[in-house]
This record gives C-alpha cells, sequence and structure tokens, in this order.
C-alpha cells in the first residue's frame, strides 16, 4: 500500500547547532531530511549527521518495548506495566533501607537533546534526594560552568562569542568545523568562519592538530597538549604588562583587577614559550592582535577543559575578553537571552551596578571514597565506579541510568562495568539502545525515536549567537505499543517516590504549581495555559514567564520560528555575585594558580594523546547508523610520520597504545595533521561487549579510548576527567 509523502518540519536533536529540517515522510516513516530554508537561525544548513535523520529514525536495533531481567538472569521484553511496577517495588524499598545516598543517578549527554530530557530530570532528583548525581559535565564543561559560577555567581552564565559581528575571534581547544560548536550555538559555524574572513575579520586557532578548522585560520598555533592554561596566562599576562589592557565600561563592574595582575606576573611569554612550545613573540604578537582588534571574542572548548588545569583555562578566556573590554560587547563575548529564561534581575537601587546574589560555592558535600568535592550539585563521573563497588555505609546500591554510555564514555570502562554487573542490587536506563551501559539493567525504558516527539531546545537556546525561538512538535503519531519519552519520564518519578499509579499528569501538575510559586505569580494562571500534553503546558508558562512574554499558541503559529533579535549587553542582568561585581581573582581561583605555576619547567612526556570530534558522529550514540559509518569517522590513531618512523610504524598497522588504565590497539593513520610527540584517537568508540543489540556499531567497534585511563587524575575544581595530554606509549603491536 503507497503513501502520500509530506513534509513536516523538524528542529535537529543530534548536536547542538539545533538546525532546522525539514522531513520527508511517507505514512509514519521519515524518507529523508533536508535543511529548512526558512528556519530563522539555520537558513537551510544541513550537515551529515541531520541528513541521516531518517536512518537513525527507522534504527532496527531500537528497543520498542521495556527489557525486564528475568530470575534467569536474561533480559526479556516486558510490558510498561511490569516495568514501572518492578521499579516501584524496588527502588523505595532500597531507599527506605539504606537512605537516599544508596542510589545514584548518572545523565548523559543526549537528555540536553530533549524536552523530556530536560523538564524531568530535576524532579527526579528531588523525588530520591539523592547527592549521587554524576553526569556527562564532568567529561566536558563542568570546567566552564565553575569558572562562570566563579566570575559571574551563576554558573550557567557563559559567554558566547558575538560570530556575527566581531573582528577577530581565538579558539582554543575547539574545532567547530567538526563539532558544529558546543556551549555555543551556531547553526553552520563553518559559514560564519567563512563570513568572518570574507568581512576583512582574522581566525586564530590554537590547537595541536591541523584540523579543518585550522586549515581555515589566518594564523594556527600548534601548542603543545595540556599547555593552554599557560598560554592563555601568558597572553593576559602580556596585555597587562604592556598596558594594552583597557576594559572600558566594564571597569566599574570588576573587582580585583589588580590582584589578577599580580596573580599572573609570573607567567611571562618568555616563562610559558618552552612549556607551551610556542615561541614568545607569538604569544606577544596574539595578545597585541587581541587588543588591537576593533572587537574580538576568545573561546575555548573540550580540547581547554578535559585538561589538569581546565576550569583555569575557561577561566583565563573570559578575563581575556574582559581585559580586552569585549566582553558584555557587540562583537565580542555576550549572554543569550533564551525564551524560556528566568526573568532577568534588576539593578541595584538607585545604581547601574547588579544587585549582590548568592553567589557560587563548591564542595558543599565530597564523594564518600575519595572525597571529591561536589561542582554545581555534581560528583566526577570518574568516581562512579568507586561508589559502587567500595563496601561500606552509603554505598550505592541503585543505580538510575538517563541516556548515558559512562561504560564507554567515562574512565577505566573495565571498572565500572564490573561494578554494574556485580556491585549493584538494581539498576534502571532510560535508553532506547541495548548498550555498554544499559546491558547491565535490570529495567530498561526505551524512549520513542525522534520523529515520535516533540522538540525544544531548553538548554541550547541559553548559549544561542542569536536569540530566538522555536518549537516542533512530533512529525509522526507515536506508534502503537511506545510510550512518549515525557510520560516515561513521569511515571518514572511516581514510581521511585512512592506515588507510582497516580497518573502521570500529577507531575506536571506539581512542576507548574512550584514553577508560579517560584515566580510570585498568581496560581490562577495555570488554568490559562494551552498545550496537548504536560510538557506543552510547562513550556507554556515558561513562554509567559520568561523575558519576550511569548506563548505557546504564538510559537505554534510560526513553525520555523521566531526571530528575537541579537545578542545585547546584559552583564548586570545575570550577575549573582555576593559583591555585584564580576570576582576576577575568585578565592578558588587563586588557591589553584599555585598549581599550574609548578607546572612551569615541568618535563613533557615524549607521547601524549589527544582525542578527535567526527562530523559524522556525536560520542557514542550515533555510531549505529549506517550511513554515517566509513570516510573519517573510523577509529585510527593518529600519529605523525616523525613518529611513526621511529616507533616503528607504517600507515594501517595495528599500534598498541598503553597508559595508567591499560591498553587498547587500534589501526596507525600516518598523518602531518598532528604534531610530532601527538597522537590522537576519537572519543565514543569500543563497541566490542557482548550482550548489546547494536549491530552496525559493533561490526566497527573501534577501541575505547578512556580505557587507557584509571580515573585518577582530574581537574580539581571541576572533577572533570583529564581525557587529553594524557602520557601514553605506542609500540607496533604483537
Amino acid at each position: 500500500m503507497s503513501h502520500a509523502s509530506r513534509t513536516a518540519p523538524r528542529i535537529c536533536p543530534l548536536c547542538e547547532a539545533t538546525c532546522g529540517l525539514t522531513l520527508t515522510i511517507e505514512g509514519t516513516t521519515v524518507t529523508g531530511a533536508r535543511g529548512d530554508r526558512d528556519d530563522i537561525f539555520s537558513r537551510g544548513f544541513i550537515c551529515p549527521k541531520g541528513a541521516s535523520f531518517g536512518g537513525l529514525d527507522a534504527d532496527p536495533d531500537r528497543l520498542r518495548v521495556p527489557l525486564v531481567r528475568g530470575d534467569d538472569g536474561e533480559l526479556r521484553e516486558a510490558t510498561w506495566g511490569e516495568a514501572f511496577d518492578l521499579i516501584a517495588a524496588r527502588i523505595p524499598d532500597l531507599v527506605q533501607a539504606h537512605g537516599p545516598q544508596a542510589v545514584g543517578v548518572v545523565l548523559g549527554n543526549p537528555n540536553v537533546h530533549t524536552m523530556a530530557g530536560s523538564l524531568y530530570p530535576p524532579l527526579l532528583l528531588g523525588a530520591l534526594r539523592t547527592r549521587n548525581v554524576f553526569t556527562a559535565s564532568t567529561l566536558d564543561q563542568m570546567p566552564k560552568h565553575v569558572s562562570s559560577g566563579l566570575l559571574f555567581g551563576d554558573a550557567h552564565a557563559i559567554p558566547v562569542p558575538d560570530l556575527d559581528r566581531t573582528d577577530h575571534l581565538l579558539l582554543i581547544g575547539a574545532n567547530p568545523l567538526e563539532s558544529n560548536g558546543s556551549l555555543c550555538t551556531a547553526p553552520d559555524f563553518p559559514g560564519r568562519l567563512k563570513a568572518l574572513r570574507r568581512r576583512g575579520g582574522t581566525l586564530t586557532v590554537i590547537d595541536p592538530r591541523r584540523t579543518r578548522t585550522a586549515r581555515l585560520a589566518d594564523r594556527h598555533v600548534a601548542i603543545r597538549p595540556g599547555a593552554d592554561a599557560l598560554l592563555l596566562a601568558a597572553l593576559a599576562h602580556t596585555l597587562i604588562d604592556e598596558k594594552l589592557a583597557d576594559p572600558g565600561p566594564l571597569a566599574e563592574h570588576l573587582v580585583g583587577l589588580d590582584e589578577l595582575a599580580a596573580a599572573l606576573a609570573d607567567f611571562t611569554p618568555d616563562t610559558v614559550a618552552a612549556d607551551c612550545d610556542v615561541d614568545a613573540d607569538t604569544i606577544t604578537a596574539i595578545a597585541r592582535e587581541l587588543a588591537a582588534a576593533p572587537t574580538a571574542a576568545v573561546y575555548g572548548r573540550i580540547g581547554s577543559c578535559t585538561v589538569e588545569h581546565g576550569t583555569l583555562a575557561s577561566w583565563l578566556v573570559d578575563v581575556l575578553n574582559i581585559l580586552t573590554g569585549n566582553l558584555d560587547r557587540p562583537g565580542g563575548a555576550l549572554f543569550p537571552l533564551s525564551a524560556t529564561a528566568r526573568a532577568p534581575r534588576a539593578a541595584e537601587p538607585g545604581t547601574r551596578h547588579a544587585a549582590p546574589g548568592k553567589g557560587f560555592a563548591l564542595g558543599r558535600w565530597s564523594s564518600r571514597v575519595s572525597g571529591h568535592p561536589e561542582a554545581k550539585g555534581e560528583l566526577p563521573i570518574a568516581a562512579l565506579a568507586e561508589e559502587i563497588d567500595t563496601p561500606g555505609e552509603g554505598r550505592i546500591r541503585a543505580l538510575v541510568v538517563i541516556a548515558a554510555n559512562p561504560v564507554l564514555s567515562a574512565p577505566d570502562g573495565d571498572r565500572l562495568d564490573a561494578a554494574l554487573a556485580d556491585g549493584l542490587d538494581f539498576m534502571v536506563s532510560v535508553d532506547p539502545y541495548l548498550n555498554e551501559t544499559s546491558r547491565r539493567a535490570d529495567v530498561v525504558l526505551p524512549p520513542p525515536p525522534p520523529s515520535q516527539s516533540a522538540h525544544f531546545d531548553f538548554a541550547f537556546n541559553s548559549f544561542a549567537v542569536h536569540n530566538q525561538v522555536r518549537y516542533t512538535r512530533a512529525a509522526v503519531p507515536l506508534e502503537a505499543g511506545r510510550m512518549d519519552e515525557s510520560e516515561i519520564h513521569a511515571r518514572l518519578i511516581l514510581a521511585v517516590s512512592g506515588m507510582h499509579g497516580a497518573p502521570p499528569s500529577a507531575v506536571d501538575d506539581l512542576a507548574v504549581d512550584t514553577a508560579l510559586t517560584r515566580a510570585g505569580a498568581p496560581k490562577e494562571l495555570a488554568a490559562g495555559l494551552t498545550g496537548e500534553s504536560g510538557p506543552e503546558r510547562r513550556l507554556d508558562l515558561m513562554l509567559r514567564l520568561g523575558p519576550y512574554g511569548l506563548t505557546l499558541e504564538r510559537l505554534l503559529a510560526h513553525p520555523h520560528g521566531i526571530d528575537l533579535g541579537p545578542l545585547k549587553p546584559r552583564l548586570t542582568e545575570v550577575l549573582r555575585t555576593r559583591s555585584g561585581r564580576v570576582e576576577l581573582l575568585p578565592e578558588p581561583i587563586a588557591a589553584d594558580l599555585p598549581r599550574l605555576r609548578r607546572a612551569l619547567g615541568d618535563r613533557p612526556a615524549p607521547l601524549v594523546l589527544v582525542g578527535r570530534r567526527h562530523l559524522r558522529s556525536n560520542n557514542s550514540w550515533m555510531h549505529n547508523v549506517g550511513s554515517l559509518t566509513g570516510g573519517s569517522n573510523v577509529c585510527t590513531l593518529q600519529i605523525h610520520p616523525d613518529d611513526a618512523a621511529r616507533l616503528g610504524l607504517a600507515d594501517g598497522d595495528t599500534a598498541r597504545i598503553e597508559s595508567s588504565g591499560g591498553g587498547i590497539e587500534a589501526p596507525a593513520e600516518i598523518t602531518d595533521t598532528v604534531r610530532s610527540g601527538v597522537v590522537s584517537l576519537p572519543h565514543g568508540w569500543g563497541h566490542s561487549r557482548p550482550g548489546t543489540r547494536l549491530s552496525v556499531a559493533a561490526a566497527h567497534p573501534g577501541a575505547n579510548v578512556n580505557q587507557l585511563l584509571d580515573g585518577t587524575l582530574l581537574d580539581p575544581l571541576s572533577g572533570t576527567a583529564v581525557l587529553n595530554a594524557i602520557a601514553v606509549s605506542v609500540t607496533p603491536a604483537r
């Protein structure tokens, strides 16, 4: 039977760019995806991931019904009722017997790519009352949250480069031509960088690899991996020492400028040059170019975050933007204002300054085993295994894992895998796949494919380079036997909180009531909310309470989005420090700087490992799409020709890589795009464990780079695992 073809708009959920798509649908099957030319943000841009939407959506390996572990130890298909009955029978009893810390929660990267993943986990954590919370942030972006919290008093106040208006962009540890951007939501990042060049702007890229982004740059600096904070400190020192620092109007909102100058006095270009493997003249030139540019923005990402001094590097990125007067300035780095943001704070009465806020605190509690301090309410995911397999009071006995695969994405997956298998009394996974982590669960709850889900970007609109708002309803109806992702989350919350059997709408009603109370809004507003579901009613409320006074009804009338205008200066609206000022040298940063000083003159390891991004991949969760395999999307060890010759490796040979956590093997790819003394492996591979249902990924398993790490090396301020600049040895495999 043939079905007439139709089209439907859909925001792409596969990376942070959030491009608008036009889906072609026959019956209930997505048969094609192209860029939506009418989308007010992406203007028709699409990348290979977006083009593969139909393949991912219809992946035959996606689970369609829940799985429950039977008495024989095997997972079997079950009804939704059976699955939630089992959760309700086990987790509340474990909490009753051992306390709320007996339950751990793991949240993965895909959570921020769905409406449900943004709306419901905070309610789940509130219901469980556990402090054992682990997320992908401590494998990625936590240093930026911590540095922003310390500087601005709000861990979510992250300025983004004003890409479309800047005259000079400095990227460090970022490769947006392949990542599509991160903590900087910008559809068609490549086109925006090319536009920068066309209008006479300058692009500087600091990266140990000659990436696609680096090849586009006016200046590429092949830094020694891990030396990001040293180089950034030297740039800041130069601006101050040569009297090039000019915060301009920012000056009245700053505290600690003199103390900052003293703290950075030791980090001269001559002092750091050898450690960075960048000559002092180049460092000085970069600083002078930043100061001389009419407008400039410094932007750092995962390569500068997942290193030993990741928080210091993230802090120094904003210090440079401040010292050059480019923070909160058009063409510099600005704070987006999303349509669902909380209302901007008013200035202190009678002044132009921000009112004092609550500030940001680190280490309010610590992990049980190693005493790692919390950051933003989270513990390092590298510590998850020891919190399960180390005996004693407070041990994690039950785990709820939502859209996460830490066996592949966290250090020492072998230990974590064993802990999940032998150390837990109960485990729940919310995941569309039976992957390397969910295969250990007692209950697996599969959300539907993206075509059957509505989409709104709560998180990424807060990092967008242009203020806008877009919402798309499900493109096809929910398939029989499936459960909407929001209902899965709501029923999970009810099951763990002793309210099993209550309608899922009770969770959304409670969320609406709480939001009205916090906003000081009349409770009668709830009756006027529109929407076909609880999540839509909650979105309608957030839009109404937001800074633009929008409604769901108005948003639905604009299927390609509403343009809310360019980013504007709004520093005083976001500041929440106790002083009401930008605190340039917060105490935790000052206390960590001696550790950076001790790194000066360190003898570098002969060979260090860095990661790399693939345009046709997103961590571990897109390796099962056949159309995205092959080409550059392969797990190879990139190695410079000089190092390969010294080690006796030829192109295509199997290399043995070893470090503190163990050893792995991968094919050698000899290339001069990686500097000598550096090798590179991509993140998210290693699909070779038994018991999964990932047929495409298992046919191209690759090697799990995180098995080289034992999980003990962390950035102390943020708890982020050190994934880059790892000392390794490489030999031909025997």
